[in-house]
């Protein structure tokens, strides 16, 4: 198979969006097989997804490209599938995906109908102004409800029934009718092949035997093996080693054309060198780079530890590499008094966080503690008005020189029966939401939009939204900016001495209850001591719940039989005395599992 005879008339760029779990990678799986990309020797469930996490939860976390070539009335054309996460956390991976492609197929499950995300990555491909094909897969389910899809689908997206293609990616349904709509409904990309060599690197990944492999999307001009590339961004030039298409997996050519997309590998060794979204050009023909993607901005920070302290320099190179295949976590390095070294690490969401710890002990056999999900607060100075980023409660400045803190918000959309929808509202006012709309998508159900603060949301949000809706409930959210809140420091004291690893950052009105769990969450971890321990929450100088810890006490009366009482009590006041004299000088013992309670809440 030769490349140079495809033209850029005869390519198609596309991708799959859809919601969690609407059969995106079973559908990947049936155009593959359908094309002849995949024989039967290689063929199993979900090819695509090539992470030990992503088989195990059954969801898509990276985003994964495979070539197909098919032939559409006596004419061969190169399609190019990108299969795309559907989880609100990666949509980032989505949107990146999106810039190098002409069109995306949009998937609605027949028996679920329009969920939160498929909404939202809508609206992703329709801002890039991407031709979108509307699909409704499952049609053989015994629940298929294929009329109130078309009627959601108009609805919402006003497309007519005839626009919209009916499939099954389990039974192969309906796989020739997409494959003839990708090439006749979408357009082929426009691109120059006589211009210089201009390359749009938009993924890359890490192989342990040879560096760093880059995803590209050709736009003018080719590039082949052997020549010299540079990226704009780092300015770094290198020789191209090998390059080609993944047919499914890495197929070696001898170039790339215009319009195009395959890999390249250059032989670079670190994680900085690739950068997403910069430009590749000949080294000796410069060229205008593209405007790149928007960096990711972590919404959610959690501290990463290794639980044996002499694995830091396995953690850090996992991470490192890590990292390359996500670009959108932010790492530095971090000291806690309770955990040692380790790293603060941002994250687009709860999942991300997961998914990134679970890669972490699966790929690299480390074993992680990660702390409890914080967020990033900005706190207006009463002094010289500055504003402050604050992500730790141990930076937290005093009382008295604050004027306001703000603290990010969220706008959350929310598609659930109505049955649950008291429940669900419930939720979000304990969660201190605000309702913006409510409007009905159907007889049944309903699309909710509220103002959340992101600090609710980061901790159980999302486990106890399914629990109230039974499952049913589907969740969304983008970033609202920042407003003003009345949150507090709580500080955690031992007798007497505040422990800054245990310190947290909680709203006014919901600081006694937290501070009231955590003190009895802290009595059950702390060994008993030779001395009463006390622990007490407490907000300045007010203390708001206290718990303590009894001593161990030495039976010293033992030796004495009979006798005067007085003999008694001289020895139990004597030791009285050595315990008070005790709680002074000794210092409270806390192990790590108390740190793990609290920063595990």
């Amino acid at each position: 198979m030769d490349l140079k005879n495809f033209t850029p008339q005869q390519v198609r760029n596309f991708s799959i969006i859809a919601h969690i779990d609407h059969g995106k990678s079973t559908l990947s799986d049936r155009l593959l097989e359908y094309t002849g990309t995949l024989s039967d020797r290689v063929r199993h469930e979900q090819f695509l997804d090539k992470l030990q996490v992503e088989k195990e939860r059954g969801i898509t976390v990276k985003a994964q490209t495979a070539s197909m070539i098919y032939e559409y009335q006596g004419q061969q054309y190169i399609l190019n599938l990108i299969d795309t996460p559907g989880h609100v956390d990666f949509s980032y991976e989505v949107s990146r995906s999106l810039y190098a492609c002409q069109g995306a197929l949009l998937l609605v499950d027949a028996s679920q109908g329009v969920e939160a995300q498929t909404m939202a990555n809508f609206y992703l491909a329709f801002d890039q102004d991407l031709t979108i094909i509307p699909v409704i897969n499952k049609v053989d389910m015994a629940t298929a409800n294929v009329e109130r899809a078309l009627k959601e689908l108009d609805k919402l997206f006003d497309y007519k029934p005839e626009e919209v293609l009916k499939a099954s990616g389990k039974a192969g349904i309906g796989i020739q009718e997409i494959l003839g709509a990708v090439i006749t409904r979408i357009p082929a990309p426009e691109v120059n092949p006589n211009s210089p060599l201009k390359a749009l690197l938009f993924d890359s990944w890490f192989d342990d035997y040879r560096g760093v492999v880059c995803l590209i999307a050709v736009h003018d001009g080719h590039i082949r093996k052997g020549d010299m590339v540079t990226l704009a961004q780092t300015g770094n030039s290198y020789e191209v080693l090998e390059l080609g298409i993944m047919y499914p997996d890495q197929t070696p050519m001898d170039a790339l054309y215009a319009g195009q997309v395959g890999y390249v590998i250059t032989g670079m060794k670190t994680v900085k060198e690739a950068r997403v979204g910069d430009t590749v050009y000949h080294t000796k023909k410069p060229v205008p780079p593209f405007p790149g993607f928007k960096p990711a901005k972590p919404v959610v920070f959690a501290g990463i530890y290794p639980v044996e302290s002499t694995e830091f320099e396995l953690l850090r190179d996992a991470i490192e590499k890590l990292t390359l295949n996500d670009a959108s976590v932010t790492t530095e390095k971090k000291t806690s008094p309770a955990l040692g070294l380790g790293f603060r690490c941002g994250f687009l969401g709860l999942l991300h966080m997961e998914v990134f710890k679970q890669r972490l002990e699966q790929e690299y056999n480390l074993s992680v503690i990660a702390t409890a999900p914080s967020v990033l607060y900005k706190v207006k100075l009463e002094h010289n008005k500055q504003i402050i980023d604050i992500e730790n409660p141990s930076e937290f400045p005093e009382p008295s020189q604050i004027e306001e803190i703000l603290e990010p918000i969220i706008t959350a959309t929310i598609i659930v029966p109505k049955n649950y929808l008291g429940n669900i509202i419930t939720l979000c006012e304990e969660k201190r939401g605000k309702q913006i709309s409510l409007t009905y998508l159907d007889e049944d159900r309903i699309i909710l939009k509220y103002r959340l603060p992101l600090a609710e949301v980061a901790t159980d949000f999302y486990d106890r939204l399914k629990s109230v809706s039974a499952g049913y409930a589907s969740f969304d959210y983008e970033e609202s900016g920042y407003e003003p809140a009345d949150l507090i420091k709580m500080d955690i004291l031992l007798n007497g001495k505040a422990v800054d690893a245990l310190s947290c950052i909680v709203h006014e009105d919901k600081a006694y209850y937290i501070g009231r769990d955590l003190v009895s969450r802290l009595r059950q971890v702390i060994p008993r001591q030779l001395f009463e321990v006390a622990i007490q929450a407490a907000i300045g100088s007010k203390i708001i719940a206290r718990e303590s810890v009894s001593a161990l006490r030495k039976d010293v009366t033992a030796k004495c039989y009979g006798g005067d009482i007085s003999r008694k009590r001289k020895l139990l006041e004597k030791q009285k005395e050595g315990k008070k004299r005790m709680k002074q000088v000794g210092n409270v013992e806390v192990p790590q599992e108390a740190f793990l309670t609290i920063l595990k809440r």
